[in-house]
C-alpha cells in the first residue's frame, strides 16, 4: 500500500540565522506602532510600518522571501531607524537592534549604498578623523591627562564626534569651556554608530568597545545617537549626554543666562523650542533633561512634534532624499508657525538637517546645538 503523501509533514526549513530569535519572536504584531512610524504616516502601506517590516525579516529568516527581493531592498533603505515603536511597543520589542540586524544582512559590502561607503571609511581611520578637526582650526585642547589605558579614572572624559569636528567645532570647544574638568583625547577615534547603523554591524561594536577602553571613566557626548549606540555595547553607567552633563553644572546655566536675558528684549523675552535626537530620545529615554535646560534660560515652546524624527536620520538624508525633505518640511512649518528665536538640537546630524531647511526657508529662526546655547554662542548665528 501506498504511503498517502497529502499527509506527509514538509520538513521545516532551517533558519537563515540573520536576526536574533528572541528578539524577531517578541513582536505580537499588536499595531500599536503604526501611528508612531513616520514612514508609514508618509506612505500609509503596511510594509514601511515596523509591524510590517518584521514580518519581511521573518519572512527572510524562514526563506519564504529570497534575500534579493527587491521590498525586502527598498524597505530596509526606506526605515528611519528613529526607534519611535519602541517607546509605544507593549511587548517590548527592540525594533532597533532588529534593523542593525538587517541591514548588516542587506547592505554588506557592495550593497552597502555607495554614497555610505566614503564616510564609513572616512570613521575608520582616527588621522583622518584628528585632520577634520584640524581643517577647522579646531584641534581640541587637552584638559588634564589625556591618558587612557586604564579606564578607571573618576575624571570624565568628552567623546569627539566624527564628522561634529569639522561641521560644528565650537562645540567641543563650548562643553570644555563650560567644564574645564572634561579631558580631551584628540587622538581617539569613532564610536561605530555610524557603522552598526549602516549594514557594518561587528565593526559598530568592536569600535565602540576599543573607545570604550581608550576613553577612562565617564564618558560624555555631545551627540544623541553616539550616545546610545556606545551606552548599549560598554554600559549605561559610562555615558552621559551633554545635556545630562550640564544639566548638573550650575556654571552652564549661571553663563547663559545673561546672555539669554541681552538678547531677549523687554517686550519679548527669547523663544527657544527643542528637536529631540530620536536615539536619544526613544533609545536612551533622555528627554526631560534638555527641556529643563532650556525653561531655564527662556521662553521654552514644545513642538508639536519634538520628538518626531527631523529626516536627518544618520546618513537617511543621504540615501533617502526625497523622504527626508518631505519629513523636514513638516517640522520646519512647525518651527516657523511657533514664531521662535532658536531651535536647539542635541544631534549634530539633526542641526545641520534643520540649519539647512531653515536657510532654505529663508527663516528667521537658527538652529544651534544645546552645547553651544548654554554657553550664549548663539548670537554670531547657525554657522559653526
Amino acid at each position: 500500500m501506498s504511503e498517502d503523501t497529502s499527509r506527509r509533514e514538509m520538513p521545516e526549513s532551517e533558519p537563515a540565522g540573520i536576526f536574533s530569535k528572541d528578539l524577531l519572536d517578541a513582536c505580537i504584531s499588536c499595531g500599536f506602532c503604526l501611528p508612531a512610524c513616520p514612514t508609514y504616516a508618509l506612505t500609509g502601506q503596511e510594509q514601511s510600518s515596523p509591524r510590517g517590516r518584521i514580518t519581511l525579516m521573518r519572512l527572510l529568516e524562514t526563506g519564504d522571501l529570497a534575500a534579493d527581493d527587491p521590498t525586502l531592498a527598498e524597505e530596509a533603505s526606506l526605515c528611519l531607524g528613529c526607534r519611535a515603536c519602541e517607546t509605544v511597543c507593549p511587548a517590548g520589542v527592540q525594533y532597533g537592534h532588529l534593523l542593525e540586524e538587517w541591514r548588516d544582512e542587506q547592505w554588506s559590502g557592495l550593497k552597502r549604498p555607495w554614497i555610505v561607503r566614503p564616510l564609513l571609511l572616512v570613521a575608520n581611520r582616527k588621522w583622518v578623523l584628528r585632520l577634520l578637526g584640524l581643517v577647522r582650526r579646531s584641534a581640541r585642547k587637552r584638559s588634564g591627562s589625556s591618558s587612557s589605558s586604564s579606564g578607571t579614572s573618576d575624571q570624565p572624559t568628552l567623546m569627539l564626534g566624527c564628522f561634529e569636528r569639522a561641521l560644528f567645532p565650537s562645540v567641543s570647544r563650548n562643553i570644555a569651556a563650560l567644564d574645564p574638568n572634561l579631558t580631551v583625547d584628540p587622538d581617539q577615534g569613532c564610536c561605530g554608530a555610524l557603522h552598526a547603523h549602516n549594514g557594518d554591524l561587528d565593526q559598530g561594536r568592536d569600535l565602540a568597545r576599543k573607545l570604550g577602553e581608550q576613553l577612562p571613566g565617564t564618558i560624555v557626548t555631545t551627540s544623541g545617537g553616539c550616545a546610545a549606540h556606545l551606552a548599549d555595547v560598554i554600559g549605561r553607567d559610562r555615558v552621559v549626554e551633554a545635556s545630562e552633563w550640564l544639566l548638573k553644572q550650575d556654571t552652564a546655566t549661571a553663563q547663559n543666562t545673561a546672555v539669554a536675558r541681552s538678547t531677549a528684549t523687554e517686550q519679548r523675552p527669547l523663544r527657544v523650542g527643542l528637536q529631540d535626537s530620536c536615539h536619544l530620545r526613544n533609545g536612551l529615554g533622555v528627554w526631560r533633561e534638555p527641556r529643563e535646560l532650556l525653561g531655564r534660560t527662556a521662553t521654552y515652546v514644545e513642538l508639536p512634534s519634538a520628538g518626531s524624527c527631523c529626516g536627518a536620520a544618520g546618513t537617511y538624508a543621504l540615501v533617502r532624499k526625497k523622504e527626508s525633505k518631505a519629513i523636514l518640511a513638516k517640522k520646519i512649518a512647525e518651527i516657523e508657525a511657533a514664531d521662535l528665536d532658536l531651535v536647539i538640537a542635541v544631534n549634530p546630524g539633526c542641526l545641520r538637517q534643520l540649519q539647512t531647511g531653515l536657510r532654505k526657508a529663508k527663516s528667521r529662526t537658527k538652529a544651534v546645538h544645546i552645547v553651544d546655547y548654554q554657553r550664549g554662542d548663539y548670537r554670531r548665528g547657525d554657522k559653526a
